[in-house]
């Protein structure tokens, strides 16, 4: 079983820069598929970014692609969002997940089976 604490999240300015940060307990955090989501109020929960065990494969949402960066020391059994030039419409609750079942990184919230209880990011003008 694996246990995540997220981290980081708070009041950015847009333009400015945030990173996340996603601690996991267990034995076998390197063996997870591990990605980022968000949620506003009244709407799913959408998929960030996500990363493969080794770190050598990252895929972000077209909306984040190019200002967010995803990463993970698995000696340190973590996981990391670099939030650059954010954007009011990044203003949500995120998420780190991981994924067992699966070696590839998927972009539905229900292939992850651990959660953490998300960290607030709010982005203003």
């Amino acid at each position: 079983q694996v246990q995540l604490v997220e981290s980081g999240g708070g009041l950015v300015q847009a333009g400015g820069s945030l990173r996340l940060s996603c601690a996991a307990s267990g034995r076998t955090f390197s063996s997870y598929v591990m990605a980022w989501f968000r949620q506003v109020p009244g709407k799913e929960r959408e998929f960030v970014a996500g990363i493969t065990w080794s770190g050598g494969s990252t895929y972000y949402a077209d909306s984040v692609k190019g200002r967010f960066t995803m990463s993970r020391d698995n000696a340190k059994k973590s996981v990391y969002l670099r939030m650059n030039s954010p954007k009011p419409g990044d203003t949500a609750v995120y998420y780190c997940a991981a994924g067992r079942g699966s070696a590839r990184v998927a972009r539905a919230y229900t292939a992850y089976d651990y959660w953490g209880q998300g960290t607030q990011v709010a982005v203003s003008t």
